[in-house]
């Protein structure tokens, strides 16, 4: 196999960074679609990232809903590209995200102009459980069915857990299609028939409603979900469509991670899951690793220092040499001890890869990542 994931641009057409929030899954997903633009992939980067890094680190002022190519003599900066590549950008509005799923499964558009005026679909697509993934997954399918994109990488919701990604579509239908929900369908009865029959029971629980909450609350909230109730099959559809989707032969999973105790748990959790439902694991990414500088034979601290042309020119005591000597060798000390902690933590992602599996090493680097050409670093560190 072919150093780190290069093998990928000829295997998968949809690169799916996964992993908790805060291990650099927006970084190493637009370093992968700059590599594929580079060797002559027309690329497209999806990042649902609300601290919008991806737009400094490929040079835009800002980054919208609305795909965004990213010019060649800005791609330069990076390095030379292949014939034909070229990289696009997009960061998912979630709300123009869901709007376009509900106008595509609506049989009545005016019921869809009723939908997206409604306060109550206003709150649902902005806070319900599971709804910015779902939109991610929307935008991501039909991105898929357009042949102009030729690798499309996607950075997924930084998320408290990793799961959650895979679990949206069944957590926003679940959401949409609970009891409570069918309950206030039931009630309304259909448009236009108000509540006359609610029954007793219903009668005595929307008077306690209404007191806090109003009547005109009520009417908008059971009128759309009566409406919405049109749409759900579509979004079932969709979200069965999608983990179709998400199982092809030219689909990647890229699990990122960090060395630190807790990244590496989910890290391991996912990965299981991963393999649970029959997702193409593609490799490990573990960005910020400590690399360890061991020292070789006898050193005379105090003399190297002294040596230093920077130092020498200081003309500093010899006990001050020393105390200085010592200090950077208890950083350098402290330094090993973490190489060390970040090796053994790479070494159980190793072994849950198995033969064969990738794990590819991004070393903690001096300052953050927030142009081109050092995305390209770090691509040089992802694909060897």
């Amino acid at each position: 196999m072919p150093p780190g994931l290069s093998h990928i641009f000829e295997q998968k057409r949809i690169i799916v960074c996964v992993g908790s929030g805060g291990v650099g899954k927006t970084t190493t997903a637009a370093a992968v679609a700059l590599e594929g633009a580079r060797r002559g992939k027309q690329a497209l980067v999806l990042t649902i990232d609300p601290a919008r890094r991806l737009a400094s680190s490929l040079g835009l002022k800002e980054l919208g809903h609305d795909v965004q190519r990213i010019p060649d003599p800005v791609l330069k900066a990076a390095g030379e590209l292949a014939p034909g590549g070229r990289l696009c950008a997009m960061m998912l509005d979630q709300r123009r995200a869901f709007d376009e799923v509900v106008a595509r499964h609506a049989s009545d558009p005016e019921a869809v102009k009723r939908i997206l005026a409604n306060p109550i679909y206003g709150q649902i697509a902005g806070s319900l459980a599971g709804a910015q993934e779902y939109a991610a997954l929307a935008k991501l399918e039909e991105f898929e069915r357009d042949p102009e994109h030729q690798l499309i990488v996607v950075d997924t919701p930084p998320t408290s857990h990793a799961l959650d990604f895979l679990d949206a579509p069944e957590k926003l239908t679940a959401a949409i299609d609970s009891p409570a929900i069918e309950w206030f369908r039931k009630l309304r009865g259909g448009e236009g028939s108000g509540w006359s029959v609610v029954g007793r029971t219903g009668a005595y629980v929307l008077k306690r409603l209404t007191k806090f909450v109003g009547t005109r609350f009520l009417d908008d909230l059971a009128l759309f979900f009566t409406e919405f109730n049109d749409i759900l099959g579509g979004f079932r559809q969709r979200a069965e469509a999608t983990f179709s989707l998400l199982r092809r032969k030219d689909v990647g999973f890229v699990l990122v991670a960090s060395p630190e105790q807790m990244a590496m748990r989910e890290a391991l959790s996912f990965h299981k899951r991963l393999v649970a439902s029959g997702m193409p694991m593609t490799g490990f990414v573990v960005n910020r690793v400590h690399q360890g500088r061991p020292l070789h034979g006898h050193l005379d601290a105090t003399a190297a220092l002294a040596a230093y042309p920077p130092v020498r020119e200081l003309g500093l005591q010899v006990g001050t040499l020393r105390i200085a000597a010592e200090a950077l060798l208890g950083a350098h000390f402290d330094f090993e001890v973490l190489a060390a902690a970040d090796h053994r933590a790479v070494e159980v992602l190793r072994q849950a890869a198995g033969e064969g599996g990738t794990v590819v090493e991004v070393p903690m680097f001096d300052e953050d990542v927030h142009d081109l050409s050092r995305l390209a670093t770090v691509g040089r560190y992802l694909f060897g």
